[in-house]
């Protein structure tokens, strides 16, 4: 039987993802004050840190932890009778649509206002921010296969995740062998899902329980595959990119984030053996809660939260020069950040918690299924385009316009009974 159980090892490194993400963005630019005049430049690494970023990545943690929670879900759905596709795609979209129906409006009308301004650059500033909605894509491509996906593994195990790795790995070669980085793209579809059956295994089992050496197994398998994939095959060193390394490991995605996942799953399952975190106090478990349940609106306002505190900091910086130096450190920047994305969530909750549609009795299937191709289509546009609404940009006009209209008809997809009474 799947244990049901809340596991605090998941939830707990979850939440932690999100404050790395958080912090981890406040170290990309640096701005510096040259002559009293503010310089923004990109951040280049020293190399004796490359090896941290190796062990502060936690996107695929991310998916990991969707793959179990996903199965979990699933698994409940089915016992109860209700796994139909439109129950499925509704529930799950109906909780991204809101945060992301939020937060696409807030970028399309200042972004929109200042080009109808004049303001030039306004559409590639848009784009650039909208870089962070690949994460978003991808998961909702993930969130549709995920009931065939758990079938699979339930059915043939690791067959699934060889025939992922294997293409992973083809994929790789071929970019590396054209020189186009880009050709990597083809790997968002094929290492995240991989990883995310990684989290799959991990719900029935695997790493966490039977012999303790294949957690251990898995780690040193793992991290070698890194290795070797770095030192002996010419990956980039660092997990994620910086000014003089901009193209790495994450984005797109190499088979590397798949060894690093494969290391960190036996790291899972080795500290929930231990028994460490199995037993939370109810303030930790609140926070970890509140955490986890406010992440994707984290996830989402972050940058533009990075971005107000940034100036706040470097608009005191030029009042008072002597103190420049303070103030446009990283680590007060990333604490700056930090306090203006946890000032600004509480005040954005009502209004997303009011944008997410209610779930019904009953779902509206071929709706439901139309409403997700809207949401995934248009994401994957605004990713690409941003998010600005004019005739001179239709490619983002229609990426907004196709989210607005998913979170429109998934309103009446999620609650049947609802939509009917509406006609």
């Amino acid at each position: 039987m799947p244990d049901r159980r809340r596991n605090h090892v998941i939830d707990l490194a979850r939440a932690c993802s999100v404050l790395v993400v958080v912090v981890y963005h406040t170290l990309v630019y640096r701005v510096k004050l040259i002559d009293g005049r503010p310089v923004l430049e990109a951040w280049a690494a020293p190399s004796w840190l490359y090896p941290l970023t190796w062990l502060l990545m936690i996107m695929p943690l991310f998916f990991v932890a969707g793959g179990f929670a996903h199965t979990l879900t699933l698994d409940r759905l089915r016992a109860a009778g209700g796994a139909s596709v439109g129950h499925w795609l509704a529930g799950r979209g109906r909780r991204l649509v809101g945060p992301l129906m939020v937060f696409v409006t807030f970028c399309a009308v200042l972004f929109s206002a200042v080009t109808w301004a004049g303001w030039p650059d306004a559409a590639e500033v848009s784009r650039l921010l909208m870089q962070l909605l690949w994460f978003i894509t991808v998961y909702l491509v993930i969130v549709a296969i995920a009931p065939g996906m758990v079938r699979l593994h339930d059915r043939f195990g690791v067959a699934p995740m060889a025939v992922l790795a294997i293409a992973a790995a083809g994929v790789d070669a071929w970019s590396f062998a054209a020189g186009d980085y880009t050709v990597r793209n083809l790997n968002m579809i094929l290492v995240w899902p991989l990883v995310h059956q990684f989290g799959i295994a991990y719900q029935r089992g695997w790493w966490r329980r039977g012999p303790v050496a294949a957690a251990w197994a898995s780690v040193t398998v793992g991290v070698t595959g890194v290795l070797v994939l770095v030192f002996g095959f010419g990956y980039p060193a660092t997990a994620v990119g910086f000014a003089d390394l901009p193209i790495a490991n994450l984005q797109p995605p190499t088979v590397a984030m798949a060894f690093l996942a494969l290391a960190q799953c036996g790291m899972l399952g080795l500290v929930e053996r231990a028994g460490v975190l199995d037993s939370l106090s109810p303030a930790v478990q609140q926070a970890v809660g509140i955490l986890n349940t406010v992440a994707m609106s984290v996830y989402l306002w972050h940058i533009p939260c990075l971005v107000a505190s940034g100036t706040v900091l470097l608009l005191l910086s030029l009042i008072v020069p002597a103190l420049a130096g303070a103030l446009l450190s990283p680590v007060t920047l990333a604490l700056a950040t930090v306090a203006t994305v946890f000032a600004v969530i509480p005040l954005l909750g009502r209004l997303e918690l009011w944008a997410i549609p209610p779930m019904g009795e009953t779902q509206h299937s071929v709706l439901a299924i139309v409403t997700y191709v809207l949401l995934a289509g248009g994401t994957f546009l605004v990713w690409q385009t941003g998010t600005v609404v004019d005739l001179a940009h239709p490619w983002s006009s229609i990426g907004v316009l196709a989210i607005w209209a998913g979170w429109w008809t998934m309103r009446r997809a999620a609650n049947r009974t609802a939509a009917g009474a509406a006609r």
